[in-house]
């Protein structure tokens, strides 16, 4: 007993001791971090490069000027954002909203009751939704007797969507008339609206099956102005790319199979997305932000938050595009568009416009051709790709030499564009030749790719670890 009483004494010294930082500065206790590389990006460490063309021409360059930048390190997508990937946000945002009209429908109906029974139950919205005799939270009960944080069904922050209910979308498995009216459009029978609906009949589509609408896919996300120091208002993006591109780009040339084909089909599906706005990019880049962080908040507690999603600065991407290759032309190094085999290296227009000549007539899958230096495919040609910087003609001769880049002018509707296409000439694939577009024009030749900063700094990379060659 005895022995016990002089063990216990000792722990409690030990545990005293180790809590007791004895009046010193020992600091916040941390766990050590590590950045996570992110599922389909490779990192671009920090340094510095020549920004501007190798060999300028008045004539073909923007302000062909050059000015000596560093940039912090970065990772970035390894390809250009596919229709895979931006169709698991047209998804998302898709059953957003469907199931968002379910819950007001559910809401309406079934009201404070707890009626399990009704078909549209797992549709209602969660909050502070607790069974019979359920203790309620001290945050709860603290809500409630100061009137905050009351539901709000016109309110979508103040209640959750029930994500573990999947919709049933075959006619033959709907839950009930009323689910079916939220649906397809029009009046339930328990239901006190007429509804829309989400889909196109059968008659109204070019292959004659009934097609979701489109138009009512649409994104609900604010920013903050860290340099107003406030939250933007809400934007409401439609997020569905705009297939029509494929005929409204070339004037008398038929392309109604890619319109009809190119975003859906399975055919496609590791190709690049296009007819996608600089600010449907933007909207994707916000969505994949909270997407990570949502699916951290679940896996435990106090987790640190990923670094938002974002696109690239027109610096980012010209260094990026470089693979660490000073005064290249090029991602791949020289000064031709062919190896020494005569294959092409990039998917664009060569010799006075012949589509054809480098095997490829529209776009190329994602991951095609060599990668440069940093593990990057298709930095110069496939699809140009939207930055997030605002085009100034002068850009070069005013902006800081460290992460250089022009934002925030609202006047300017101008977004740069860079790595020419698959059908642009070779010049437009040069690493440093800008081009631009506004910023709501939807392209059949221009996509996207995201970087999220690197926390922390690359201290001690000899090379980098992504290097190919």
């Amino acid at each position: 007993m005895k022995k016990r009483f002089l063990i216990l004494i000792l722990l409690c010294f030990i545990y005293s001791c180790s809590n007791n930082d004895r009046g010193e500065l020992v600091g916040v206790k941390a766990s050590k971090f590590f950045s996570d590389k992110p599922h389909g990006m490779v990192l671009v460490p920090s340094g510095s490069f020549t920004m501007g063309p190798s060999n300028p021409s008045a004539v073909l360059d923007q302000n062909p000027s050059v000015k000596t930048v560093s940039v912090k390190a970065f990772y970035m997508d390894e390809t250009e954002i596919t229709n895979s990937e931006y169709r698991q946000f047209v998804n998302w945002v898709r059953d957003s909203v469907v199931r968002t009209e379910l819950a007001v429908a559910a809401y309406y109906k079934i009201g404070e009751d707890n009626s399990e029974d009704d078909p549209l139950w797992d549709f209602m919205p969660l909050y502070n939704r607790s069974d019979d005799g359920e203790e309620k939270t001290a945050y709860q009960l603290y809500l409630e007797e100061n009137g905050l944080g009351e539901l709000d069904i016109e309110n979508k922050n103040t209640y959750k969507l029930n994500w573990d209910t999947k919709i049933p979308w075959e006619r033959s498995d709907y839950l009930d008339a009323n689910y079916a009216a939220v649906l397809e459009g029009g009046i339930g029978p328990d239901l006190l609206e007429d509804y829309e609906g989400f889909f196109k009949p059968a008659d109204s589509t070019p292959n004659g099956l009934r097609a979701f609408k489109t138009k009512r896919i649409k994104y609900n996300y604010r920013e903050f102005d860290s340099k107003n120091n406030k939250w933007s208002e809400f934007k409401e993006i439609e997020v569905y790319p705009d297939t029509t591109v494929w005929y409204k780009d070339f004037s008398y040339s038929y392309n109604e199979p890619m319109h009809n084909d190119y975003f859906w089909h399975d055919a496609y599906a590791e190709y690049p997305v296009v007819g996608v706005s600089w600010e449907q990019a933007k909207a994707f880049a916000h969505w994949r932000t909270f997407y990570k962080n949502q699916h951290q908040r679940k896996a435990r507690k106090n987790i640190n938050l990923v670094s938002d999603y974002r696109l690239p600065t027109e610096t980012e991407w010209e260094y990026a595009a470089r693979g660490g290759l000073e005064r290249a032309e090029f991602p791949w190094g020289g000064p031709y568009t062919y190896d020494d085999s005569g294959c092409f290296l990039a998917n664009f227009k060569p010799e006075r416009g012949d589509y054809i000549a480098d095997q490829i007539l529209y776009t190329a899958e994602a991951e095609s051709y060599w990668p440069n230096d940093y593990g990057l495919y298709n930095m110069s040609g496939n699809v140009s790709e939207w930055t997030d910087s605002n085009y100034e003609k002068a850009s070069n001769d005013f902006v800081a030499g460290l992460n250089p880049t022009i934002e925030g002018v609202e006047e300017n509707e101008f977004k740069v564009v860079r790595g020419g296409s698959w059908k642009d000439v070779a010049h437009f694939l040069k690493v440093s030749t800008r081009d631009y577009e506004n910023k709501a024009r939807k392209r059949s030749y221009i996509g996207f790719r995201t970087v999220q900063s690197y926390l922390g700094e690359d201290v001690g990379f000899q090379e980098n670890p992504n290097k190919i060659f």
